[in-house]
């Protein structure tokens, strides 16, 4: 390098410029052949080639690469949906298309009494085959789509007879599957939640069976142009292990399929989805027929109150009536207002009239015991007080006592201590018998059933502790083995 003052040996350009160029260009100049040399001095990259290049496996970890993640350019769409003319069924003007079912029942979410139907939620699967959505595939892999392509192409209009409400879910999406295979083969798969009528009978409500069915069928083509059938048989019904309801027993599901005729429009093929559901019968045992069957038994404990405690025993009829009338109305509330009669309105209207009854049996006893009081006034009055009364023999009964009812008196103590009311008591009992020979001589029966009573009104009491519990007891085992 040349200081001040030096000499350049060869005189040139070159030689000039350097000189003349001051300190800090020349700096520079320095640092830019600097960074050419480590430059050159760097391996070169190669050449693209428009291919990319593959990594080396590892003999350490090893995977298979996702073909998918590669670009590859524009595809080239492989459905031609926009070639053809998807308004009209496949093979339009040839033979019916077939179009296979299958369903898969997710839940049986309620079954209602009073609207008389059901709500499930299935999945739903047509299969068939449409030449017009075939694809060239080395591989014969299909092609899975969601619900977008379902407006573009032909699917079967299939809707659900005798159905109310129904929807087709769509969290986060519309739960629609579309599944194209090379051959044209096709796939389409919906998740539903369908309410459908079902009509029951409750002849033997709460102790019945109810079969109901989901109908699946073409609206718009007959058969003719669609048929309608079950994929894989009574295999194309499929159902989750964990359906249950509270209130029944799902005891069999089925399929069957028929042809449906309409007047206007001809034949379609129908398939049914069947399913039987046995009711359980406890929680009807404790909230209806056990709080009946208590109520009829309160009901009898006035048969074992004195006659005289009026206040109880109206009070008690009239607590087991109004309980009753309560019940009855809670189980037709929840009811459809039917037109025949149930199993639960026979037992629980029969309870009802052993209810009842007991109520009138302590109206009888109060009647009967009040004309018996009525007829011992009377007696009262027409035999007074007989102080002194030392032998039968010697009272005078206006001559309408013989004497052998006379003698009756003679097994009394003839004490002159004996209370008077002792003695007045007994002359109504003997008037009160004496009637009750004066009817039996003239043979009416029912006269004489009346004095009985007349003689003592505890009489109906005891009977109806026996005659209520037996008849109850009997209509329970005829009710039972007749509906169970």
């Amino acid at each position: 390098m040349l200081k001040p003052g030096d000499i350049c040996p060869a005189e040139g350009p070159c030689c000039i410029l350097v000189h003349k160029m001051p300190y800090f260009m020349r700096l520079i100049l320095f640092l830019f052949c600097l960074m050419v040399f480590v430059e050159s001095r760097k391996p070169r990259s190669k050449r693209w080639t428009g291919q990319l290049e593959m990594p080396k496996p590892s003999h350490l970890y090893k995977k298979n690469l996702d073909v998918t993640k590669i670009w590859t350019g524009k595809p080239q769409p492989l459905l031609r949906v926009d070639d053809h003319d998807f308004t009209m069924r496949p093979a339009f003007g040839g033979p019916a298309i077939p179009v296979g079912v299958d369903v898969q029942v997710e839940s049986l979410d309620s079954i209602s009494e009073v609207d008389m139907d059901f709500t499930m939620t299935l999945y739903l699967r047509h299969y068939w085959k449409d030449e017009r959505l075939a694809f060239p595939s080395t591989s014969n892999k299909s092609m899975t789509f969601d619900g977008r392509l379902v407006k573009k192409i032909w699917v079967p209009d299939v809707f659900f007879v005798h159905s109310k409400r129904s929807f087709t879910h769509d969290t986060t999406t519309d739960n629609i599957m579309l599944r194209v295979f090379p051959d044209g083969q096709v796939l389409y798969s919906m998740r539903i939640t369908v309410t459908a009528m079902c009509n029951m009978d409750f002849s033997h409500f709460p102790l019945d069976s109810q079969t109901c069915s989901l109908e699946l069928e073409s609206y718009a083509y007959t058969d003719e142009d669609l048929m309608l059938y079950w994929k894989n048989g009574d295999e194309s019904l499929k159902t989750d292990e964990k359906i249950s309801l509270s209130q029944f027993l799902i005891q069999k599901f089925h399929t069957t399929s028929r042809l449906a005729f309409y007047s206007s429009t001809g034949w379609y093929n129908r398939l049914y989805i069947n399913f039987t559901l046995h009711r359980h019968i406890f929680f009807f045992l404790l909230q209806t027929y056990f709080p009946a069957t208590l109520m009829v038994m309160l009901s009898w404990v006035s048969f074992w109150i004195d006659h005289r405690a009026v206040p109880a025993r109206v009070s008690l009829g009239i607590m087991t009536v109004l309980t009753m009338s309560t019940i009855i109305t809670g189980v037709n509330a929840s009811m459809p207002r039917v037109s025949y009669i149930r199993a639960v309105d026979i037992y629980l209207w029969v309870s009802f009239v052993f209810v009842f009854l007991s109520v009138l049996e302590y109206a009888a006893v109060n009647y009967l015991t009040t004309l018996r009081e009525q007829k011992e006034h009377k007696l009262r009055e027409k035999f007074p007080c007989v102080c002194g009364m030392l032998h039968s023999r010697t009272m005078i009964l206006d001559g309408s006592y013989s004497e052998s009812e006379a003698n009756s008196l003679a097994g009394y103590p003839r004490s002159h201590s004996l209370q008077e009311e002792e003695k007045q008591e007994k002359m109504i009992h003997l008037a009160l018998n004496s009637e009750a020979t004066s009817s039996r001589k003239k043979g009416f029966l029912k006269g004489q059933m009346g004095i009985c009573i007349f003689q003592n009104t505890h009489a109906i009491d005891k009977y109806s502790r026996l005659i209520f519990p037996a008849f109850y007891i009997f209509f329970n085992l005829i009710y039972w083995s007749v509906f169970s």
